[in-house]
């Protein structure tokens, strides 16, 4: 069976890119299967590209194809390339931090730079732009790779994984009767967010579900949300419209309200610069 092509890019479907990309994909091998991660991911947000990518990848089969274009850089000599990871998966996307979280995840065992000479699309007029890489570049060599028509060697000149452009990952803090972190990533569906403590190092630390904790979030020195909160292991343990610490589908520990939204109710983001304390209530 030939391995599935699967897309997350910052494009929306406002316009007619995704689009795009697919057809040049179908025009390689009709019998290639496309599925949509998301569209969705923020403009120009690498971050969440990579975070992305780890939240979904180990639950696709081996030898699935994963083509992420969230590219800021496109056009530059930042490189366009296709690793496969120790998982035994691909992915296609530009080398610009968006292998982050699969570097921590699982490791990349080989990384090949795109020979645009040949594994770019010609002969439809694209031939001066420089600007849409996601369509002349990321699909086609997708597409030839999962046809059969090129194997990884094909791809282009291999270069050392240790070169792999990585973004910093924070990593909690354990203190005694204090645990420390950040809000890591937001659902932006339901308006939870997601630490980057892990489940069973908040559980060696001493909490329960059922627990009260204090919990507080810091942003840029100052306090912006400071309460009690209890730890529950689902929503539907509290009333609708309260807040909760729960554990998410990655197991981590996170913020939510009962149908409803953390982010939007508290005015609050995520990234490095929004810390998180949680103690003993």
């Amino acid at each position: 069976m030939k391995p599935i092509l699967v897309f997350q890019t910052d494009f929306t479907y406002k316009e007619g890119a995704v689009a795009a990309m697919y057809g040049v994909v179908k025009s390689v091998d009709r019998e290639l299967e496309i599925i949509d991660a998301t569209h969705e991911i923020p403009q120009y947000d690498i971050w969440s590209a990579s975070y992305r990518l780890s939240q979904y990848m180990q639950f696709w089969p081996e030898g699935t194809i994963f083509i992420s274009v969230v590219d800021p850089g496109v056009g530059t000599n930042r490189r366009a390339c296709v690793a496969l990871t120790n998982s035994g998966y691909f992915v296609v996307t530009p080398d610009n931090g968006t292998l982050t979280h699969v570097m921590e995840q699982s490791g990349v065992s080989e990384i090949r730079e795109i020979d645009e000479q040949v594994n770019r699309l010609h002969g439809k007029g694209t031939e001066e732009t420089s600007v849409f890489h996601g369509r002349d570049l990321f699909s086609y060599t997708a597409a030839r790779l999962a046809s059969g028509i090129i194997d990884h060697p094909g791809v282009g000149p291999k270069y050392p994984v240790k070169e792999i452009v990585q973004l910093p990952i924070h990593k909690p803090e354990f203190r005694k009767g204090l645990v420390l972190g950040i809000f890591e990533i937001g659902d932006p569906n339901f308006g939870n967010l997601w630490t980057n403590i892990p489940l069973a190092d908040f559980q060696s630390a001493g909490f329960r579900y059922g627990d009260k904790v204090k919990f507080s979030v810091t942003h840029a020195g100052t306090i912006v949300y400071k309460e009690v909160l209890p730890f529950h292991q689902t929503f539907g343990e509290i009333k609708p419209g309260e807040p909760l610490l729960y554990n998410n589908e990655l197991n981590r520990v996170s913020v939510a309200i009962n149908q409803g939204s953390f982010m939007e109710k508290y005015h609050l983001g995520y990234g490095p610069d929004w810390l998180v304390e949680i103690a003993p209530a």
